[in-house]
């Protein structure tokens, strides 16, 4: 299956300098893939996951700059692990493909006692919503663990309004030669356990029409990076 990877070394071939569309029958069967791997991942997904990302999942939902009157779009919710993070009173809606996953995000809402929280299955590479129905969009973890990543960033920017923020945490093809061509050839593997470890961030945004205004990098050994982008339509 094709896949966004980085800048090609010096005597290797053109094609890892762009970032193609999947064929649509991998998509098919790699979102099957996907769904297998989080449902299956759920009863255990917070006790393994939570303390490895978790200074990721606060710096993102902090570059969001909730505003008491903005409507929020969290892309891959999951569990819900998020939700103690957003301020009192947002008004957030919360997708997922993996109806286990939100099973426990709908127990953390109600342990929570967020009523302005609405949970949803959907398809992230083709959503249920308006244009510009949404103030600002955020997926942490999950653009690399969908089949399509350029499906998925275009409709964040078709349903945010102009000038919103999207934000995106996610681990992106290293930079560096030895581990980037590591990443390569770990990916299959990777993408069997329901992720993507060599997607390239710079030819995936060029591909949506997207400009990350600030670049982080964080967590363990600054292995994922934190994008914040302005809608521009």
């Amino acid at each position: 299956m094709d896949e966004c990877r980085g800048a090609a070394p010096a005597l290797a071939p053109a094609p890892e300098t762009r970032c193609r569309r999947p064929h649509a029958l991998d998509v098919a069967l790699e979102k099957r893939q996907v769904e297998r791997a989080y449902d299956f991942y759920a009863p255990v997904y917070d006790f393994v996951f939570d303390w490895i990302f978790a200074p990721g999942r606060s710096a993102a939902i902090a570059e969001l700059r909730v505003e008491p009157t903005d409507s929020v779009l969290e892309i891959g919710i999951g569990t819900g692990l998020n939700l103690p993070l957003y301020p009192e009173g947002v008004r957030l809606t919360g997708i997922d493909l993996s109806e286990e996953m939100l099973d426990k995000a709908i127990e953390r809402v109600l342990e929570l006692g967020m009523p302005n929280v609405t949970l949803k299955v959907m398809d992230a590479t083709s959503m249920d919503f308006a244009d510009n129905e949404f103030d600002k969009a955020v997926a942490t973890y999950t653009i690399s663990a969908v089949p399509d990543p350029i499906a998925v960033l275009r409709e964040m920017r078709r349903v945010v309004k102009p000038g919103g923020a999207l934000v995106v945490l996610n681990h992106f093809r290293s930079e560096r030669r030895l581990a980037g061509r590591f990443e390569d050839l770990v990916a299959p593997v990777c993408t069997r356990l329901g992720w993507k470890s060599n997607l390239a961030m710079a030819p995936l945004l060029s591909r949506v029409g997207l400009v990350a205004e600030e670049v982080r990098k964080v967590n363990m050994f600054n292995g994922w990076r934190l994008l914040r982008c302005v809608n521009r339509k």
